[in-house]
């Protein structure tokens, strides 16, 4: 049984939630606040995380950049549940490691879906064979990336850049199937988050962040 955290301040929709959620078969455990929520995260293991932007104290994405920064739990995923629906909020949650984002009101179907999106995603991410180009080598196992026999350290989302980079050498993707196959968006107004976070995946490379190219008006590709 997956096991669900809820970082929600507003009772009666964490209420709601939690009672549909468990309707699905799921297991939930809550907290009303972000720095309780750290807390419980050192005892607890859990599968997926359900966050409130808009919370007394820490607030949502400095939780959020706490959760993306800390060894051990940096790699669960996180889906943002706000009242906050402009473009930039939900570009922002993106670009700070957030993997999918649901505007309040939503429907319970749909987070339900979100939720299963997300964790069959995470399972695949952790299938397959090592993959190796270029003297890059990811370690699907331990979801760990290693160069020249130093490791670098990837988020989430970089991590599942470069395997769909180097799982197709000389293939081409438009920055709009990078952003629906990584984030489960489809989008032209927010393939920016695309161009950041290949921006950084090429700095944290190192020298061989050149095999990924820029194909003006297009997207991407690795070439060597």
């Amino acid at each position: 049984m997956n096991k669900i955290m809820l970082v929600e301040d507003d009772p009666d929709i964490r209420d709601l939630v939690i009672y549909n959620l468990q309707k699905n078969g799921f297991s939930v455990t809550s907290a009303d606040n972000a720095n309780d929520a750290l807390i419980m995260l050192d005892d607890i293991k859990v599968d997926i995380i359900l966050l409130d932007l808009m919370l007394p104290g820490l607030k949502g994405m400095q939780f959020l950049d706490i959760v993306r920064n800390r060894e051990g739990i940096k790699n669960i995923p996180v889906i943002i549940i706000s009242a906050k629906n402009a473009e930039h909020d939900i570009i922002t949650a993106l670009e700070h490691g957030a993997d999918d984002y649901l505007p309040k009101p939503f429907s319970m179907e749909i987070l339900a879906a979100k939720i299963n999106t997300v964790l069959r995603r995470g399972v695949k991410a952790e299938e397959g064979a090592p993959l190796e180009y270029m003297g890059i080598k990811m370690d699907g196992s331990r979801r760990k990336v290693f160069s020249d026999g130093g490791e670098i350290r990837l988020t989430h989302k970089e991590y599942e850049l470069l395997k769909i980079f180097i799982s197709s050498p000389n293939k081409i993707f438009t920055r709009n199937q990078l952003l629906n196959t990584v984030w489960g968006y489809d989008s032209e107004s927010m393939t920016r988050t695309v161009d950041s976070h290949v921006s950084t995946l090429r700095k944290k490379l190192g020298p061989k962040g050149d095999i990924i190219k820029s194909i003006p008006k297009i997207g991407y590709g690795v070439e060597e």
